[in-house]
This record gives structure tokens, sequence and C-alpha cells, in this order.
């Protein structure tokens, strides 16, 4: 299984995106850690540029990549293992250091609170009530990662179970060609709108089950996708395609968003469903189309490229509290939402790149950032070598050749 250099394309562009849309989120009418003082109402339909599909395309290319780890691993206990110390060690230091100063900014900002930070991490950050006003200790953006390591859970559990050795054909059959489009768009429209009323997330692991029914899927689509040519084939096929519905799915979405913005009526249940099947219908076809691209133009490794996707899940784990940080420091200053914006795009890329940075030259600091421990270079020899089938496990490969880390 050679690397997919398009899919790390897509993964870096889908947090370079997260990055832009946390700090946009600032300047909406809904509802975040900190805000602007006069928020734009126009911003909430630019956000549902991406709104509808940057977590389904996140959890779909952490699927392909799960294949790829797993082929490297010595069995699914050692995958498992891998996963589990490469996401919760980050979540745990994660909600103990890098959200506390969230939760007090939106608690200075948005309900009074009176004290400072010292005494907000003593007294109340870990006392596991909402007394002050929301619930903490929390994991704020971290819960994706909490989702991602309960997924992988799921799917490790699934691969040790007895699988027919044509799974990964029927996989192959089913979402052939125009299948790839249309299935998952139906499937979505089912279980997001027809079913359940979906507007948004809880970020609740226990109680988002809607949400689960469309995240573990596009997780296992990932992972099935990755030995799959004749699926991919279908994604470049018709991306062009996808890449229309998506832009006419954004148009009404979007008109429906300005002819009901926030803070005014509710549109009627038969608009409501419309606007709720137009984001499954773009949630779906931005993935398609942008799949299809990855695997047509964006397959080569290009300088930097290693290097960027290593940092991408440093960048993710710190981007949030930088934003919120620095929103407070500049929001007092005047400056206009132009300004403040771009000293939060600016503050936060060079943040994120020095948390990077030194967390990777600091050995006991790399595991708690999402970096793998320091120890021997793999070995070079033997990557054109392609893999043997595992007759008793068809969902993963032998073990034949070092690979390089896609995590």
């Amino acid at each position: 299984m050679r690397r997919h250099y398009g899919m790390d394309w897509l993964r870096i562009g889908a947090f370079a995106l997260l990055i832009l849309y946390h700090a946009a989120m600032v300047f909406t009418p809904w509802g975040f850690h900190v805000k602007t003082e006069r928020p734009i109402e126009w911003m909430s339909v630019a956000m549902l540029i991406t709104n509808p599909w940057r977590l389904t395309l996140l959890f779909l290319v952490s699927g392909y990549a799960s294949r790829a780890l797993l082929a490297k691993s010595d069995g699914v206990g050692a995958f498992l293992s891998s996963r589990t110390a490469r996401l919760l060690i980050p979540l745990a230091f994660g909600i103990a250091v890098m959200v506390p100063p969230q939760s007090w900014v939106e608690l200075v900002t948005q309900h009074a609170y009176p004290h400072g930070f010292g005494y907000f991490l003593l007294h109340d950050y870990f006392a596991f009530d909402d007394a002050v006003g929301i619930g903490l200790p929390t994991w704020n953006h971290l819960w994706f990662v909490a989702y991602l390591f309960t997924y992988t859970a799921a799917l490790a559990l699934l691969l040790v179970l007895p699988w027919p050795a044509r799974t990964q054909h029927w996989f192959d059959r089913a979402f052939g060609g125009w299948r790839a489009l249309v299935l998952p768009t139906l499937y979505l429209i089912l279980s997001q709108v027809v079913i359940f009323h979906r507007w948004a997330d809880t970020q609740d692991l226990i109680h988002d089950g809607t949400a689960h029914l469309a995240f573990f899927p596009a997780f296992l689509f990932g992972f099935a996708l990755a030995r799959s040519p004749s699926v991919m084939a279908g994604f470049v096929r018709w991306w062009p395609v996808a890449a229309v519905l998506a832009a006419g799915s954004y148009a009404v979405g979007a008109g429906i968003e300005l002819a009901y913005p926030d803070g005014g009526p509710f549109p009627p249940p038969w608009i409501a469903d419309q606007m709720l099947v137009a984001h499954q219908i773009q949630s779906w076809t931005t993935v398609a189309a942008l799949v299809g691209i990855a695997e047509r133009y964006l397959n080569r490794d290009a300088p930097f490229r290693s290097m960027l996707t290593e940092a991408v899940f440093p960048f993710y784990l710190i981007h949030q509290t930088i934003i919120v940080l620095v929103e407070y420091w500049v929001r007092p200053l005047g400056i206009g939402a132009a300004g403040e914006f771009s000293v939060l795009v600016i503050a936060t890329v060079a943040g994120c790149w020095a948390f990077y940075r030194i967390g990777r030259e600091i050995g006991w600091l790399r595991p708690l950032i999402g970096l793998r421990r320091l120890g021997p270079e793999p070995r070079a020899s033997g990557h054109d070598r392609p893999q043997e089938l595992d007759a008793r496990d068809p969902w993963r490969r032998r073990r034949n050749r070092p690979q390089p880390d896609l995590a």
C-alpha cells in the first residue's frame, strides 16, 4: 500500500481550513467561546461553504490513514495500542492544559466570571459541575479526538471478527462508479433528515447518536476506500458532477440563510427540511469532488509535505486556544473586524508553528502533542515490493516492509 500524497494534501488543507473556520467563528452570530464586539451577519453565509462537509472529510481521511497504519502494524492489537497512545495522551493533556484558558475567557466575557485564571484553574475548572455557567472540565474543540479514538476502537473490534473473504470486493461493487457519489448522499439524507433532523452536533460522545450515524460510516468508508481502486476511479470520473452538485446545494442553503438570518424567525418546516437536504448533498458531493481531485491531480510529493503532515495535529491541538486568547487581548483595542481577523490569523499560524517546532524537539513533549517518540529510523529498503494478501484477514495486509507514518 503506497502512500497517497493526495490524501495527505487533503488532510493538510482540511486542518488549515479549520483554523480559518474557528478564527471566523469569532465574527459570526453563532455561539463561540469569545466574540467580537459587533458580529457580522453575512459571515454565517460564508461559513456555510465549509460547514456541512469539513468534518465528514476529516473522518474519511482518518479512516483512509487508519488502513495504512494497520497495514504496517503487527496485528490489530498493536494498531489499537499505537492509536490509543497517539490520541488519548494528547486528549488528556489538552483537556488539562490547553483547554482551560478557553473556558476562562468564555466565563469572563460571557458569564461575568469575577476571578483570575489562577483561581479558576485551582478552584473551578476541575470541579466537575456547571455551577459557574458551563460544564467543567471540558474538551471544547478536542471532541474530534475523542470521537476519532472511539471510532478507531470500534474499528479494531470489527477487525477481530470473522469477515467473509469477499468483504472488500462487496464494497467495491456496492460503491463502484456513480454509486460512490449517489448512495452515500441518499444515506445521509435518510439518516440525517428523514429519520432525524440534525441541525448541529452536540459534541457529547454519549448523546450524539445522529452525528455518529454520519461520521462513523464516513470513517469506515475511508478505511475501505484505501484498498479500492475501482471506487477511487469512480471519484475521479465523477468529481466534476460532484462539484456542480456541491455548488448548487450550497447556493440553496445560502439563499435560505439569507432569507432567514440568525435572530429572525425560524423558517417553516418545509423550508428547513430543504436546507437540511441541501446540507447533506453538499456534505458528500464536496467530499467526493475533493477525493477525486486529490487522486487525479494531487497524488504527488512536494517540499515540506512531510513536515506539514506531521505538523497538522499539533496545530489542531493548540490553534483554538491561541485564537481565543488573542481575540480576548485584541478586542478592547478597537481595531475593527478586519484588523482583528488579520491579527488572529497571523498570531494563530505563528503560535501553532512555535508550538510544533518547540514540542517536536523535546522528547517528553512529543507524545503530549501527538508525535511519535523518537526512535531508530525505519529501513528504506523494500518500499516498492507489493504486499501479500493475508487470507485470514482480507481487511489488512501483512507487514512486509516499513511504511511512513501517516498519523
